[in-house]
Order: structure tokens, then C-alpha cells, then sequence
């Protein structure tokens, strides 16, 4: 066995603290148990617990994955923000199917979320970008999200131009800045169980949502 092996095997796993759930008293809707979640989780103290994966398919089928913040979540879906020019963007366009993955360690659970994504309106798109920080304005202004960087003082010139921009006028919008809704048709919880014994409940939505309890 080699060492890192070794090491890795060390490492202790499973090391939150579940709050008591009991499955059986859940809500017909998953987004209303998901909130319930999440501001358990806030009220805990989590760090980022806005923080997911999202994961989608590359024009060649190959899947692929990356951390953003969740921006809000209703009963219409879960909704994130990003330019429709990233490769997450592009990636959306060519196949508007994606899953978030939610997992806050301290209390042992995780979410998955799965199903098709659309686009906001471009008003309600504009009115996110309006609500990010300045620096953050600037960058996605840049437009250059996953392009070659040959030096890193280009970022500084480049957003600085932008910052510029904004400063002269508040109300500047990237025009490709895009709110996205994950309409959900599958949403599973899990909440883990030291002795392997996890306990996940999933929604499936087929006209209405149906819950059942899934081996660990």
C-alpha cells in the first residue's frame, strides 16, 4: 500500500454532527425542506453554506464541474448566475441539463439537485448583476472567464478599465450576464450515519412530487 494510501485511509471521514431528522415528517415539496436545510445550516455557523457543484456536459459528452453560490431558491427552482459566454454558459446552451451538489460537512448532509435549466429574462438578470459587488461587476465586464491568461498584470488593467466603467455609469450591465433556474425533477437529501447507515430520502417530480427512502 503506498504512503499517500496509507495517509488517505488516516484521514477521519463522516466527522459532522447530524441534527435529528426524521424523513417521515417532511414536506410534499423538496425546495420547502432544502430552505429548512439551509438556514439550518446558516444558524449553524457553516462556512459558505451558498457554496455548490455544478455539474454539466461538455459539447463531447464528457461531464464537468466547478463550485459557484446559490442565489435563491423557490418553489420554481434553484437559481445561480453566470455569463452565457463561460464554458458553463456554453455548456448549458448545447445541454440545459445540470445537477447541484450541496455538502455541509459540521452537519453531515448533503443535497443533489438534477434537472433542466433555463435562462432568466434579461431584466431579471440585470437586476442580479446590479447586486454584485463592484469587483465583481468589473470582472464579469472583462468577459475573458476561462480564456489563456499570458500575464496575470493584464487582469489588473483589464478590470481596472471596467471599474472605470462603472464609475462613470452605476447601471452598466454585462450584456451576457445570465440568471439560471435549475427546474428540479429529482432532489435527494442525505444525512450521514457513522456506522454507514445513511439515511437518504429523494423527491422524483412526475406531474407531482413522490418521496421515498433510498438503501445507503
Amino acid at each position: 500500500m503506498s504512503d499517500l494510501r496509507t495517509r488517505l485511509r488516516a484521514v477521519p471521514t463522516l466527522t459532522g454532527t447530524p441534527p435529528d431528522w426524521d424523513p417521515a415528517r417532511t414536506p410534499d415539496a423538496p425546495h420547502d425542506l432544502f430552505v429548512d436545510w439551509l438556514l439550518t445550516t446558516i444558524d449553524a455557523g457553516v462556512a459558505e453554506p451558498c457554496a455548490a457543484t455544478l455539474s454539466t456536459v461538455r459539447p463531447d459528452g464528457r461531464p464537468n464541474a466547478r463550485v459557484l453560490i446559490l442565489k435563491d431558491v423557490t418553489a420554481d427552482g434553484w437559481q445561480f448566475a453566470s455569463t452565457s459566454t463561460s464554458r458553463k454558459g456554453e455548456e448549458l446552451t448545447t445541454s440545459p441539463y445540470a445537477a447541484l451538489t450541496f455538502y455541509w460537512i459540521p452537519l453531515a448532509r448533503q443535497v443533489r439537485v438534477s434537472g433542466r435549466v433555463a435562462p432568466a429574462s434579461p431584466e431579471d438578470s440585470a437586476r442580479d448583476f446590479l447586486l454584485r459587488p463592484v469587483a465583481a461587476r468589473a470582472e464579469a465586464l472583462v468577459g475573458r472567464q476561462s480564456a489563456v491568461l499570458a500575464d496575470r498584470s493584464d487582469i489588473d488593467a483589464a478590470v481596472k478599465e471596467q471599474q472605470d466603467r462603472i464609475a462613470l455609469d452605476p447601471d452598466l450591465v454585462a450584456p451576457n450576464w445570465t440568471l439560471y433556474t435549475l427546474h428540479a425533477d429529482e432532489v435527494e437529501f442525505w444525512q450521514a450515519d457513522p456506522d454507514r447507515r445513511h439515511v437518504r430520502l429523494r423527491y422524483t417530480l412526475d406531474d407531482t412530487w413522490t418521496k421515498e427512502l433510498l438503501w445507503p
